[in-house]
C-alpha cells in the first residue's frame, strides 16, 4: 500500500456532549486510546445496525478503546436536543455522544454517508475510514493491530473511558413501539427499550402481565425467562392459522433479526423465523425455510394476501412469512433505498416501518419512514399516496401531491377507507382520505407517536413512544370539525453537494480488505456495484448493476443537480484459516451532486480505506 502523509484528526466541537456526566471532551482527553468516531443519525436503520456491531467491540476492548458517537442529523426533528437524548437512551447507546447539530464535524471529517466510522490512533491520527455496515470483524482486526503497536511504543494508556451512564428512569413502559388489541379488549404492547411485551387492560395503563425477562437477549421459553431485543411489530394470526402453527401472536424481534411466536394462553415464546444473523446475501423471490433465512431488522407485521407481510426495514423491502408452511420470501423491493413505484419486484422503498391492512383486505398501507411517505400495495403494484422522496419532508396538509410528512413509523387503516399515520417526527397523527385525496392533522403535540390502534369501541389509541405511554385521541378528532389543516414548514435535507463536471466521470468505490482477509468469490462475484440517479435523466450512461467497484459514468449537462444513488458491497474471508469465516461490507450512498463546468471528473467513495 502506498504511504501517504499522516492526517491529524480534526477537533471534536459540537453543541453539547451526552453520556459524559456533563463534561466536554477534546481529542487531547482521549490521547492514549484508540478512538472510533461513529457518524450516525437516529432515524437511520443502518446506523442502528452499527450500534449493535460496536457493542461487543466496546466490551472486548473497553480499557483501550473509546467509541464516540457523532450525531449528525438528517431530519429537522433530529436537531432537537431532547429528541437526541431520548434516542441515546432508547437505543441503549453506552458511549459518549457529541451533538453535531450543524454537521460541522461531519464536514471536517468529509463524511458522505450515514453511517461512517473513522478510526483515530492513540497519537491522534486518522488511520482508517469505513462507510456502511458489516465492518465489525475487520474493525476488530485493526483494533488488535493498533493496540499491539501502541502498547509496544508506550503510547497506549489502558484504563476507564469517559462514559458516564445516565440515571435509570422509572416508568411502566419505556419507548413502546407498537400495539394491538386482543379479543378480550386487552392491549398487547411491545415495550421496546425494556425488551419485552406488556399486556395492559383496556384502559391502556393497568399492567396485567409482562412477557419477557426485561433484559436484552435472545432466548425462547416461558414468559418470565424469554428474551427479546428491542421488539417492535405485533400481529394476531387468524384463528385457524394460529391453531395449526401453535402460537397466536407473531412479534418482530427487531434487533435480534427474528420473528417470534407467542402463545397467549401461557406466554410461551418460540422463534419462528430467522437465524439471528443479519441478512447480508443476495435477493431472490423463492420460498426459504423460515428458520434458515437471515432477516434484517423486521419492524412491523400485517396479515395481507393470506400470509404475514413483514416490513423488513433493514434492507428496504417487504417479505412474506407463511406460519403453516414455515417458509419466508421476498414480497416487494430490490434493497435499493429510494422511492419508486410499480410492480412489486421492481420497487424501491426506504425503511418501511409501519403496516396496516384495509378493512376490505384489498390494500396494504405502508409507512415508508425514510422517504417520509405513505404508500400502499394494491393488485401487485406499489403506489405512493403521500411523499416526495428521501430528502423532502415537513408538516404540510392539503392535496396529497403537495402534503408532507416527517419520518412516519406507524399507520392504521380505518373502516371508512381512510388511513391514519403516526407522523413520528412531526409529533402528530395525520389522516389521508383517498376519496378527496387530501391530508389533514387530527392530533399534534405528541411525543414521537410510533403506532395508531383502532379499539373495539371505535376509538383510537396512539403509542406515544417518547412519552412512554398510550394516549387516546379526543372524541371527535376524526370528524371534519376535529381535523385541522396545517400549512407548516417544508424542509429538505441539505448536505453539501459534490461538484462534478458534465460528461465522463469515474466512480471509484475504495475498498481495502481488513488485515488477514482477502476478497472472497466462493459464492459469486466478491464485489457488487449498483448505480442509479434521481432524476434518472442525470445519468446518460453508467446506471445498473455490475461486479467492478469502479465504473465510467456520463453526466447530463442539461441537468444541473440531483442525487447519485450508489450501493456497493464487498465479500471477504479469512486468508489463511482452514475454516475461513466470511464477511460482507455494504453501504448505500445518496450523494447530492451539482453539475458545474469546473467540477471533478472523479468521484471516490470509501467503503473501507486505510491511511498509512
Amino acid at each position: 500500500m502506498a504511504t501517504s502523509p499522516r492526517v491529524r484528526a480534526p477537533e471534536l466541537r459540537g453543541r453539547r456532549w451526552l453520556n459524559t456526566g456533563g463534561a466536554d471532551l477534546t481529542l487531547q482527553d482521549l490521547r492514549g486510546k484508540v478512538v472510533v468516531l461513529d457518524f450516525w443519525t437516529f432515524c437511520c436503520i443502518n446506523c442502528l445496525h452499527v450500534l449493535d456491531e460496536l457493542r461487543p467491540l466496546e466490551e472486548k476492548y473497553g480499557d483501550a478503546l473509546v467509541v464516540i458517537g457523532v450525531h449528525s442529523p438528517k431530519f429537522e426533528h433530529e436537531r432537537d436536543p431532547a429528541a437526541l437524548a431520548a434516542a441515546v437512551e432508547r437505543y441503549g447507546v453506552a458511549h459518549p455522544v457529541l451533538d453535531d447539530a450543524e454537521m460541522a464535524v461531519w464536514q471536517q471529517y468529509a463524511a458522505k454517508a450515514w453511517p461512517t466510522l473513522n478510526v483515530i490512533d492513540p497519537e491522534g491520527y486518522v488511520v482508517a475510514t469505513m462507510a456502511g455496515e458489516g465492518h465489525a470483524e475487520g474493525l476488530s482486526r485493526l483494533l488488535e493491530e493498533l493496540i499491539a503497536t501502541h502498547e509496544a511504543k508506550g503510547t497506549l494508556h489502558r484504563g476507564d473511558g469517559p462514559y458516564v451512564p445516565p440515571a435509570e428512569p422509572e416508568t411502566v413502559l419505556r419507548f413502546p413501539g407498537k400495539a394491538i388489541v386482543l379479543d378480550d379488549r386487552n392491549l398487547l404492547v411491545s415495550d421496546s427499550a425494556r425488551h419485552s411485551l406488556v399486556e395492559l387492560a383496556p384502559d391502556g395503563e393497568t399492567v396485567l402481565r409482562r412477557i419477557g425477562s426485561g433484559g436484552r437477549g435472545r432466548s425462547d421459553g416461558a414468559a418470565e425467562v424469554a428474551r427479546f431485543a428491542e421488539p417492535q411489530g405485533l400481529c394476531r394470526l387468524p384463528a385457524h392459522t394460529a391453531e395449526v402453527a401453535g402460537y397466536d401472536i407473531v412479534v418482530a424481534d427487531t434487533v435480534n433479526h427474528l420473528l417470534r411466536g407467542v402463545r397467549l394462553a401461557t406466554g410461551e415464546v418460540t422463534t419462528v423465523a430467522g437465524t439471528g444473523r443479519q441478512w447480508r446475501s443476495t435477493v431472490d423471490d423463492h420460498a426459504h425455510d423460515a428458520l434458515a433465512a437471515d432477516l434484517s431488522s423486521p419492524w412491523d407485521l400485517a396479515w395481507y394476501d393470506d400470509r404475514l407481510v413483514v416490513a423488513m426495514a433493514g434492507i428496504h423491502q417487504l417479505w412474506w412469512f407463511d406460519p403453516v408452511k414455515r417458509t419466508v420470501g421476498v414480497y416487494a423491493g430490490t434493497t435499493v433505498e429510494a422511492l419508486r413505484n410499480g410492480p412489486l419486484p421492481d420497487v424501491w422503498m426506504a425503511q418501511p416501518s409501519g403496516l396496516s391492512t384495509s378493512a376490505d383486505g384489498r390494500r396494504l398501507w405502508i409507512a415508508d419512514s425514510e422517504t417520509s411517505a405513505l404508500r400502499y400495495v394494491s393488485d401487485g403494484v406499489l403506489h405512493t399516496a403521500v411523499g416526495q422522496g428521501l430528502f423532502d419532508f415537513g408538516h404540510v396538509d392539503g392535496p396529497a401531491g403537495q402534503a408532507l410528512l416527517q419520518h412516519p413509523l406507524g399507520v392504521g387503516a380505518l373502516p371508512d377507507g381512510s388511513v391514519l399515520v403516526a407522523d413520528t417526527y412531526n409529533g402528530a397523527v395525520r389522516r389521508f382520505d383517498p376519496g378527496s385525496g387530501t391530508v389533514s392533522t387530527v392530533a399534534s403535540g405528541l411525543a414521537e407517536p410510533s403506532d395508531v390502534v383502532l379499539t373495539s369501541d371505535g376509538g383510537v389509541l396512539v403509542v406515544e413512544s417518547a412519552a412512554h405511554r398510550l394516549s387516546r385521541l379526543a372524541p371527535g378528532a376524526l370528524t371534519a370539525a376535529g381535523a385541522s389543516t396545517v400549512a407548516g414548514s417544508r424542509h429538505r435535507t441539505e448536505r453539501p453537494p459534490t461538484d462534478l463536471a458534465a460528461g465522463e466521470l469515474t466512480l471509484d468505490v475504495v475498498f481495502e480488505p481488513p488485515p488477514g482477509q482477502k476478497l472472497d468469490s466462493s459464492f459469486g462475484p466478491a464485489t457488487r456495484l449498483e448505480v442509479s440517479a434521481s432524476p434518472p435523466e442525470l445519468l446518460i450512461d453508467g446506471a445498473g448493476v455490475g461486479t467492478e467497484l469502479s465504473r465510467r459514468l456520463v453526466l447530463n449537462d442539461r441537468v444541473s443537480s440531483g442525487v447519485l444513488q450508489v450501493v456497493a458491497q464487498a465479500a471477504t474471508c479469512d486468508a489463511e484459516a482452514e475454516h475461513a469465516a466470511c464477511h460482507l461490507s455494504r453501504q448505500d450512498w445518496g450523494v447530492p451532486v451539482r453539475v458545474t463546468p469546473d467540477g471533478a471528473h472523479r468521484l471516490p467513495l470509501v467503503l473501507r480505506g486505510l491511511d498509512s
